[in-house]
């Protein structure tokens, strides 16, 4: 297992195609700083582009918390003109996570609260031991969900259950936000984070080439009309149709053996 650190509060570790981009910020509980985010948006711009990398989950290196949202602290000694500068950092932390081509899997324990569901909600899966407790409570603060938190969560859960969560400002215990699909799937306390890795790596035995179309048609396809999200997902078949992974599958699978992904 290799690592690599992206400043000082991100660090990606491999495990084999599957890449562990964990927050690493323990004595702030993993709250956004700047920093943080200018790291983390910088580690997804280096996964994005790595070929070797089919699955990425995204993990905290804190035992009682995924993620506590925006740095406060620091924003609070912020002037007005700080804090428009830094707004473009911010959400190149959010849409890094989010435009990753390669399906992504957050592990949450603990408090995944305003930027840290977020973060989480940018990840195609969530799987989340029975100890986390999420939501978006920012317009508590006077400000509102910011890093894609109006637009991923009622695509989650329609638009009514997403108002009452976001008007609200509550916390969401575990067994409430499995009900409520706020996270995909439940697991036992302290077992997040393995069982977000043992998904990733079946996911990741699958084509990489497949992988990332699909998820692209996913993608796209999302709110379009039928006929409109047939039509994307024709052109992502189209990307794969001819590829060297289609040519791969399909004589692994007639040949009763595990196919050897060329990732073209």
């Amino acid at each position: 297992m290799s690592e690599e650190r992206f400043g000082e509060f991100v660090l990606v570790r491999r495990h084999g195609h599957v890449a562990e981009l964990v927050l690493d910020r323990p004595k702030a509980m993993n709250a956004v700083s700047t920093g943080m985010a200018r790291s983390l948006g910088s580690a997804c711009t280096a996964l994005a582009a790595d070929r070797e990398a089919r699955v990425v989950v995204l993990t905290s290196s804190h035992d009682r918390a995924f993620c506590v949202g925006a740095d406060l602290k620091e924003r609070n000694s912020f002037s007005d003109a700080d804090l428009v500068r830094q707004r473009p950092v911010a959400r190149g932390a959010y849409t890094g996570v989010l435009e990753l081509p390669m399906p992504t899997i957050a592990a949450v324990h603990g408090f995944a609260l305003g930027g840290g569901f977020e973060l989480a909600l940018s990840c195609d899966l969530i799987v989340a031991d029975r100890t986390a407790v999420v939501g978006l409570p920012e317009v508590s603060v006077g400000v509102i969900p910011g890093g894609g938190g109006t637009q991923l969560l009622p695509r989650r859960v329609g638009a009514a259950r997403a108002a009452e969560l976001i008007f609200s400002a509550r916390r969401v215990e575990a067994a409430e936000a499995a009900e409520l699909g706020l996270v995909d799937q439940l697991v036992e306390e302290g077992r997040d984070r393995e069982e977000a890795l043992a998904l990733g790596a079946r996911i990741a035995g699958n084509s990489p080439v497949g992988l990332r179309a699909a998820k692209r048609a996913l993608r796209l396809g999302h709110g379009l009309d039928l006929r409109a999200g047939l039509e994307v997902e024709d052109a992502a078949w189209r990307s794969v149709a001819f590829s060297g992974d289609r040519a791969e599958g399909v004589a692994a699978f007639n040949e009763k053996r595990k196919p050897e992904w060329p990732g073209e």
